[in-house]
């Protein structure tokens, strides 16, 4: 087997509409791959056709066209086996109320056919940290628990592939922050995490490489640095002692605007000019320099970029 956990080519989705005869191209020609071990984030606005990529991969939307090979198995000639090769957790948190964390999982466990004997349940409550709530009805978890326990129950037949859907959404800061410590955990187990997210920061922070999509074309796709790379324009901030708010700042390649009477930002494209310039240029200009902080731009400027949303 090839060292890709999924291997997606020529990928096409293709909505038909029996009544007014128009087709709509939710995916085309999708074509990326997926590395085993890596965290792989796959981002679009919405309606980009995310959705129809992981509802083709988890089996309720059939594919138009193209090769779709998870795991060394192929989707069309291997179903159930790209299906025991992925867990998926979904956005909406849909558990039974009245059901406790270990009894959700033993029944999961049973749906997908495995052997009491073979079951990891204590594990999988251990790895999520959920042990301490095993027995509890799930009505009564928090908001971050119940989504721990989503990705739990995804995990109930071991899949080498995880796949977040939006998981963090609707959560605060605090269960965020717990929860990607959960996923990072299960990273370095070995577990290859295919993640959807609209929080671009925690794309960022959290994948190896992304692939961005729109209106079902690839965009971009290469590692989290290199995307980052792409940003063309550098800020930096600027804390001065005073400055005249009417003061008329102006030096070719440079855009100034005065914040206040006590900050300056200067915006430039990289590498068209040397940062000593401006120091020279607020030097001639009687403005004392207290504090500097730049900003290289993020994700979200790669992303508002590529996709002009």
């Amino acid at each position: 087997m090839s060292n890709n956990a999924l291997t997606v080519e020529n990928l096409n989705k293709i909505y038909s509409n029996s009544k007014t005869k128009k087709e709509t191209k939710a995916i085309t020609d999708l074509t990326f791959e997926v590395k085993e071990g890596e965290v792989f984030g796959l981002l679009g606005p919405n309606g980009a056709g995310k959705t129809t990529f992981l509802s083709i991969l988890g089996g309720t939307v059939s594919k138009t066209s193209g090769l779709v090979n998870v795991w060394g198995f192929d989707l069309d000639k291997n179903p159930r086996q790209v299906k025991a090769s992925i867990g998926i957790v979904p956005q909406e948190i849909n558990l039974d109320a009245f059901f406790s964390p270990k009894q959700l999982l033993e029944l999961q466990a049973g749906l997908y056919g495995i052997d009491k004997t073979e079951r990891i349940t204590e594990l999988i409550l251990k790895m999520v940290s959920l042990e301490g709530k095993a027995n509890s009805y799930s009505r009564s978890l928090s908001g971050g628990m119940k989504r721990r326990l989503l990705i739990a129950k995804a995990m109930v037949h071991q899949p080498p592939i995880l796949i977040l859907d939006e998981p963090t959404a609707g959560v605060d800061v605090e269960l965020r922050n717990n929860l990607w410590k959960n996923v990072k955990k299960l990273n370095k187990e070995g577990v290859t995490i295919i993640l959807t997210t609209h929080y671009l920061l925690e794309a960022q922070e959290m994948c190896d490489r992304i692939a961005i999509i729109d209106k079902g074309n690839l965009v971009a796709l290469d590692t989290t640095e290199k995307l980052l790379d792409r940003i063309k324009t550098k800020k930096i901030n600027f804390k001065v002692q005073l400055v005249n708010l009417n003061l008329p700042l102006h030096m070719e390649g440079i855009k100034f605007k005065i914040i206040s009477s006590k900050q300056i930002t200067a915006t430039y494209e990289k590498n068209s000019l040397n940062f000593g310039e401006i120091i020279d240029y607020f030097n001639q200009n009687n403005l004392k320099i207290e504090d500097i902080s730049t900003d290289d731009g993020d994700l979200e400027d790669v992303f508002v970029q590529l996709t002009k949303h």
